[in-house]
């Protein structure tokens, strides 16, 4: 990397806005940029690609890794003896002044350019739940879907277990579907789901479930148009939706991300997949895709053969070829096609 070309901003810019760890970050290449030519441009560039990026002003990354971020940087451009960097230290000293938060935002660009701004939990598992923070299965599974768009464009996607609602997002910007239907059971992580879905500027269709005390108010500022599909947020619990519920549905295809990571929640997966096989009126089923990262093989082998079971065949299909997403760990996405 020289200091003419832009790939080592680029590199940090995507690093930083995915809001990874620090460890796999090019800092002995940029320190060997900063000793051969110590003049701030290089540093200025990285800075306002990442922590003073309009993205990340707009939507902060967790204070704690702007904090170790722009540490690291400090400690980089200290070491080349250079006049020290003004708008360094003030970045810093403006984190250090502000108060930490267990809530952040996460900003994910995309290969097309768009970019997926979404409020997560610090924790992993916060209020009963893991489902406020974003995780790898559902980032592979945008992932594939934008390798395989004609699987979405012009169709009604059902999400089952949507969380944070990345791929959702993702394949609303970037798949063309008619229509799109986002649904979790629980009510924190629906509340979580609708601020997202409206700050990356979708507008709501009204809620399908009585239950669900969201309403599709205040929505996001961002502009909409008639190319964007029909968005619903539904309010759906696996142990007791009905046959009726999901025939209201009526969905092209079902898709799913790291829903495989329990096997006590597995019977109640496979009966509305079940359920979902005669809900269409022309009672052609819908075609299903289910991504996982393999944390447990026992697991992801029960739920093999309780599909078997209930005669529900599968297959194994390609992962998505493109590592976009930069992480200190690349984990290994499979993705099942279900013939329900």
């Amino acid at each position: 990397v020289t200091m003419d070309q832009p790939d080592l901003g680029t590199l940090f810019q995507r690093r930083f806005l995915a809001a990874r760890q620090l460890g796999s970050f090019p800092w002995p290449e940029l320190e060997q940029n900063l000793r051969m030519a110590p003049d701030s441009s290089l540093l200025l560039d990285i800075l306002h690609k990442t922590v003073l990026h309009p993205l990340c002003v707009r939507y902060p990354p967790p204070a704690h890794y702007r904090r170790r971020f722009l540490t690291e940087l400090i400690k980089k451009h200290e070491s080349t003896a250079a006049e020290p960097l003004d708008e360094l230290y003030d970045s810093l000293a403006e984190i250090l002044n502000g108060e930490e938060s267990t809530c952040c935002y996460r900003n994910y660009l995309l290969p097309s350019g768009e970019s997926v701004t979404l409020s997560e939990n610090e924790a992993i598992i916060s209020g009963g739940t893991t489902g406020l923070v974003t995780w790898d299965a559902a980032l592979q599974l945008g992932l594939w879907a934008m390798e395989n768009r004609g699987v979405f464009e012009g169709r009604t996607i059902l999400e089952l277990g949507s969380g944070s609602g990345f791929t959702g997002i993702a394949i609303c910007k970037t798949c063309h579907p008619k229509a799109y239907m986002f649904s979790d059971g629980h009510p924190t992580v629906l509340q979580q789901l609708v601020e997202n879905i409206r700050l990356n500027g979708f507008v709501l269709e009204p809620r399908m479930n009585q239950r669900s005390q969201i309403e599709p108010q205040n929505q996001g500022k961002e502009a909409t148009n008639d190319q964007n599909p029909k968005v619903i947020v539904a309010e759906l619990d696996w142990g007791s939706v009905t046959e009726k519920q999901l025939v209201d549905l009526q969905p092209d295809v079902v898709i799913a991300a790291d829903v495989v990571y329990d096997p006590e929640i597995i019977s109640a997966l496979i009966s509305v997949l079940q359920k979902l096989s005669v809900c269409r009126a022309d009672r052609k089923p819908p075609e299903v895709y289910i991504a996982s990262i393999i944390r447990n093989q026992e697991t992801h082998r029960f739920f093999q053969a309780e599909l078997v079971n209930v005669g529900i065949r599968w297959q194994i299909i390609p992962a998505p070829s493109n590592r976009f997403f930069l992480s200190d760990v690349q984990p290994e996405v499979t993705i099942l096609q279900l013939f329900i």
